[in-house]
C-alpha cells in the first residue's frame, strides 16, 4: 500500500463469510473484516484491501501519534505479497511504538506476529546514514489464497510540517474501506483537498475529521497510463490552530511564496564561496570562451562528483555547506545542486535551487502549497547569448537555464524526461514559486538512422547502420550501454536485428558515446541469409523496414480506461536497398502521411538506378491523451505498424 509522508525524502472469487475457528488472538475488528463477504473481482485481480484506516492525534505540541490498522484477503499465489506491514519513521524525530499481524488462514487457524518478526532496516540503502527506517512484518511465505493478513501499528513523530496526505487506494487491489481520521487539539481546524477524484468532504465531530472512501474498484495497469499517483484517489490535509489556540512546533504554508522563502532562508549560508571554491570555479572555467562552456564546466564536474546521502535531522531538507561537499567529494541530490550554485557564484553567474519530484512529472499540484517534493534540481540565469532547449522564462528573474546536477547522462542544456513539464519550485525568496519546467521538442530527442542494405538474388543481405541519437533518446541509449557489460551489450544489439532479420549474423557493433554533447551512435553490419522470401523462383519479397525503431507500440486493446502518456520524440530513417541484377520491383506500397495534434508519421519510396530508396519520419509530442480521445491514438499507431509491416515485391525481368 502506498503510504505518504510529506518531506523533502531523497527517493476472481466471491469469498462467503466462511465458519473460521477463529483463535483469542485475532482482534475483533479483523474477525469482522474476515467475516464480511466481498464482492466477485476478475481471475486478474489477485488481492483484494478490506481495510485501511489510520487515525492521527495531534497535540498543541506539534507530536502526532497515528494507529493504522489494514487488512487484506489473498485471492490467488500472485496476492501472497500484499501480506506485508510496514511503519517508516525517523530515527530523530519519530518511532514505532507497536507493530503487530496476524494471519487467518482459510482453515480458521490464526497466526500472529510479533516483535521476533520484525524487521528493521534504512529506507534508502545506498545513504550513508538516513534518519529514514522502515519496521517491517512479512507474511508473505505463511499466505496462500483465502488467507486474511491483518495488522495494527502504532508511531509516534513531531513532523516539520502540519501536513499530511493519503491514498485512499495504494495500487492496483480493489479497496473494500479506507479513512483517516484526524483528531487536533481544542481551537484547531483541518482543511483536505482531493486529488485524482471529486470532493471527499470530511465528517466533522468536534476537532475529529475523518475522511472515508469505500468500495474502490481494481485498476488494470495499461501501457503508457499516468503513475498510479495520478490515479488513485489521493488526499492532502492541513491542520492548524486557530487565533489564540495553544500551539507549538511545526509550520505550515499558505501559499507557495511561502514555501520559497521558507527554502530560501533555509540554504542562505550553505552556497556562501569560499577561497578553495573560488580557486576550483577559476581552475574549471580557465578554458571556457562563453556563459554555456563555463556553466557546462561547473556542471560536468558536479555532476561527476559520488552521489552519497547522509540524512539527519534538518539535512534532509537542508544541504550540506558547499565548501563541505567539495572537500569531501560527495554529496546527495541538494548537496550537489547548493556545490554548483556556489561555483557559479564564483565565477559571477547567479542560480538558484530547484525542487521537483523526480519521476512523476504530474505529482506536484498547484492548488496545494507544501514541501511535496523528492529532489533539488538548479536554475541558472542566463543572458540573451546562451541557447538550449531547457530555458524558462521567468517573470521576475528572468531567463532561466534548468540542470539536473545529479543525472550525470544528461548534459547541460537537456532536462530528463521524467522531469520535463514538472511543476517545480524555484526557490528565490519574494521572487520565487511554482513554476512549469521546459518541454523539448521532438526533434530535440531524435534518433537519426541510415541504412545500406545490398540484396541478393537468393534474399540474402548484408547490411549496413549508422544510428546517431540526440536528446532524451541518446540518454536512454547512453543508460542501457552503460548499464551492460560489452557481451551482455552486444548480445541486447544482436537480439534486436534479428527480430527484424531473422538469423542475422552481427558483425560489427560498435557504439560511440559524446555524452559532452548530448549525443549517442551506434554502426551495425550485419548480413542474413533468408530475409527476402523467393518465391516460385521469380518474386522477391522483403519489408523494407529492416529493423525496429527500438521502442514498442502496445497501444492495441480496443477500450482503454485511463489517459495516455505521450513522451516528446523523433525518429528519422533512409533506407537505400541496392536491388539484384535482373529484378525490378512489380509491386511497392503506397506512401503514409499522417498528422494529428499529438503526432506526425510518413512513408516514401522511390525507385532509382537499380535501387530502393525508403524513409520513415515520426514526430511525437508531450501530452496525456484523455481516454475518450485513445481511438485516435490507437489508429495513429495502427497505422504505422500496418505501414512498417507492408513488403515490396520484387519480380525477376
Amino acid at each position: 500500500m502506498i503510504k505518504s509522508t510529506i518531506g523533502f525524502l531523497f527517493c476472481v472469487l466471491c469469498f462467503a463469510a466462511p465458519a473460521f475457528a477463529y483463535g483469542d488472538d485475532a482482534p475483533g475488528w479483523l474477525r469482522q473484516a474476515a467475516a464480511a463477504p466481498t464482492s466477485t473481482y476478475d481471475k486478474k485481480v489477485s488481492a483484494v484491501v478490506l481495510v485501511d484506516e489510520s487515525t492521527m492525534t495531534v497535540d498543541d505540541q506539534g507530536k502526532v501519534v497515528t494507529i493504522t490498522t489494514g487488512a487484506v484477503r489473498i485471492l490467488n499465489n500472485e496476492g501472497r505479497h500484499e501480506a506485508v506491514a510496514a511503519a517508516s519513521y525517523e530515527t530523530d524525530s519519530g518511532k514505532v511504538r507497536e507493530l503487530k499481524a496476524w494471519l487467518i488462514r482459510p482453515s480458521g487457524q490464526v497466526k500472529s506476529y510479533g516483535g521476533k518478526d520484525i524487521v528493521d532496516e534504512a529506507v534508502a540503502l545506498n545513504d550513508v546514514y538516513d534518519e529514514t527506517h522502515v519496521k517491517r512484518i512479512s507474511g508473505v511465505n505463511d499466505a496462500e489464497p483465502g488467507a486474511v493478513f491483518g495488522y495494527q501499528i502504532t508511531t509516534e513523530e513531531k513532523p516539520f510540517f502540519n501536513q499530511t496526505d493519503w491514498f485512499f487506494q495504494g495500487g492496483a487491489s480493489p479497496v473494500v474501506s479506507s479513512r483517516i481520521t484526524l483528531v487536533l487539539p481544542a481551537g484547531w481546524r483541518a482543511n483536505g483537498i482531493t486529488f485524482n477524484h471529486a470532493t471527499v468532504e470530511p465528517t466533522v465531530i468536534g476537532t475529529s475529521y475523518s475522511w472515508e472512501m469505500r468500495n474502490l474498484p481494481p485498476m488494470e495497469p495499461e501501457p503508457l497510463s499516468p503513475t498510479e499517483h495520478n490515479l488513485v484517489p489521493r488526499l492532502g490535509v492541513k491542520y492548524f490552530p486557530t487565533e489564540g489556540a495553544k500551539s507549538i512546533g511545526s509550520r505550515g504554508f499558505d501559499s507557495w511564496l511561502e514555501v520559497s522563502r521558507w527554502y530560501t532562508d533555509l540554504c542562505a549560508t550553505q552556497a556562501v564561496p569560499d577561497e578553495r571554491i573560488i580557486n576550483k570555479a577559476r581552475e574549471l572555467t580557465a578554458n571556457a570562451k562563453t556563459e554555456f562552456e563555463r556553466i557546462r564546466a561547473i556542471g560536468s564536474y558536479v555532476q561527476n562528483i559520488q552521489y552519497i546521502s547522509i540524512q539527519i535531522g534538518v539535512g534532509r531538507w537542508r544541504p550540506h555547506s558547499a565548501a563541505e561537499v567539495l572537500a569531501k567529494s560527495y554529496g546527495d541530490c541538494k548537496d550537489k545542486a547548493n556545490l554548483m550554485r556556489a561555483l557559479l557564484k564564483a565565477v559571477n553567474i547567479d542560480s538558484y535551487p530547484v525542487l521537483i519530484f523526480a519521476g512523476d512529472p504530474t505529482y506536484v499540484r498547484e492548488n496545494w502549497p507544501s514541501p511535496q517534493f523528492n529532489h533539488c534540481i538548479i536554475a541558472v540565469k542566463i543572458s540573451d547569448e546562451t541557447k538550449a532547449d531547457s530555458i524558462v522564462n521567468h517573470s521576475k528573474l528572468g531567463r532561466l537555464l534548468i540542470f539536473d546536477a545529479t543525472d550525470d547522462d544528461t548534459p547541460l542544456g537537456d532536462l530528463p524526461q521524467h522531469e520535463q513539464g514538472s511543476f517545480a519550485l524555484i526557490a528565490a525568496g519574494d521572487g520565487g514559486g511554482l513554476e512549469r519546467m521546459p518541454v523539448t521538442l521532438p526533434e530535440a530527442n531524435k534518433l537519426e538512422r541510415a541504412a545500406e542494405v545490398l540484396l541478393a538474388a537468393d534474399g540474402s543481405i548484408a547490411a549496413t547502420i549508422r544510428e546517431q541519437s540526440v536528446g532524451q533518446s541518446a540518454v536512454r541509449y547512453r543508460r542501457e550501454f552503460k548499464r551492460l557489460s560489452r557481451p551482455d551489450y552486444v548480445k541486447q544489439i544482436e537480439g534486436w536485428v534479428s527480430d527484424g532479420a531473422s538469423g542475422a549474423k552481427v558483425t560489427k557493433v560498435e557504439p560511440l558515446d559524446n555524452g559532452k554533447e548530448g549525443r549517442f551512435g551506434l554502426d551495425v553490419d550485419f548480413s542474413a541469409s533468408q530475409y527476402a522470401q523467393l518465391m516460385q523462383n521469380r518474386l522477391l519479397v522483403f519489408q523494407p523496414a529492416i529493423v525496429s525503431r527500438r521502442d514498442y507500440l502496445s497501444l492495441t486493446a480496443a477500450q482503454r480506461k485511463y489517459p495516455v502518456v505521450l513522451n516528446s520524440h523523433a525518429f528519422n530513417e533512409t533506407v537505400h536497398v541496392k536491388l539484384p541484377a535482373g529484378f525490378e520491383v512489380d509491386e511497392m506500397p503506397d506512401p503514409v502521411t499522417l498528422d494529428t495534434p499529438f503526432g506526425t508519421y510518413k512513408t516514401t519510396y522511390e525507385v532509382k538506378n537499380g535501387e530502393l530508396f525508403f524513409s520513415r519520419r515520426l514526430a511525437v509530442k508531450t501530452g496525456t491523451i484523455p481516454a475518450d480521445q485513445y481511438e485516435s491514438v490507437r489508429k495513429f499507431y495502427e497505422r504505422i505498424r500496418t505501414a512498417e509491416q507492408s513488403p515490396v515485391v520484387l519480380a525477376r525481368k
